[in-house]
């Protein structure tokens, strides 16, 4: 399997803050050793703190995994982020909807892998542990809104359950090519457009 790549250094000129480097850390040991080598210690040691430090941050197994998560919607909401994705921000328009989806869904292929296989192994860990669950569950919602709203100005006549498939459409292109049977064969950025504007076509009853 192709390795993913390694999550982005925080931006010249700006510094991390502890609970920064303490997440970015964990989601590194998350990517490379899975659940079993997400300790605190191991923390320390990726995020080059002095021993203890994840410890006073997040003294439980539970706190440390909220924290995980906690950077795990920070760094997903940059790649998300408008200034991130050339061109329109959605408004209305079906085409841009298109065009914004396929850049994103293209960009978490190319140059994020890594933060959807820290994703995976928080999202099975979220499935043995109910406090997890509800904490994770509650994060994640915070990119729902923002697709039905989208899909209602596009002109559906049921963005929440519209959303919904194109959520699973992606979540599915996304966990094939990084970890699945298509990890080797990532469609390019004029495919994904292409499958966003038949879905969008089925949807809407109008070509984006």
């Amino acid at each position: 399997m192709t390795a993913p790549t390694t999550p982005p250094a925080p931006t010249p000129g700006t510094s991390a803050s502890r609970a920064e480097r303490i997440g970015d850390a964990a989601l590194d040991l998350l990517v490379e050793r899975g659940m079993r080598g997400l300790t605190h210690r191991a923390v320390d040691e990726r995020a080059g703190l002095p021993q203890g430090s994840t410890s006073n941050h997040a003294r439980t197994r539970q706190a440390l995994l909220e924290t995980a998560v906690r950077r795990q919607v920070d760094r997903e909401v940059r790649v998300l982020a408008p200034e991130e994705l050339p061109g329109r921000v959605p408004d209305g328009d079906a085409g841009d909807l298109v065009d914004a989806l396929a850049l994103a869904l293209h960009r978490y292929l190319t140059d994020h892998r890594a933060l959807l296989v820290s994703r995976y192994e928080l999202a099975l860990e979220a499935t043995r542990r109910p406090e997890l669950r509800a904490f994770f569950d509650n994060a994640g919602s915070a990119f729902h809104g923002p697709l039905i709203t989208m899909m209602a100005a596009a002109g559906s006549p049921a963005p929440e359950r519209h959303a919904l498939s194109l959520i699973a459409w992606c979540e599915g292109l996304m966990f094939s090519c990084a970890v699945g049977s298509f990890h080797s064969a990532v469609p390019g950025l004029a495919e994904l457009r292409s499958g966003f504007d038949e879905l969008l076509r089925g949807m809407l009853g109008t070509r984006p």
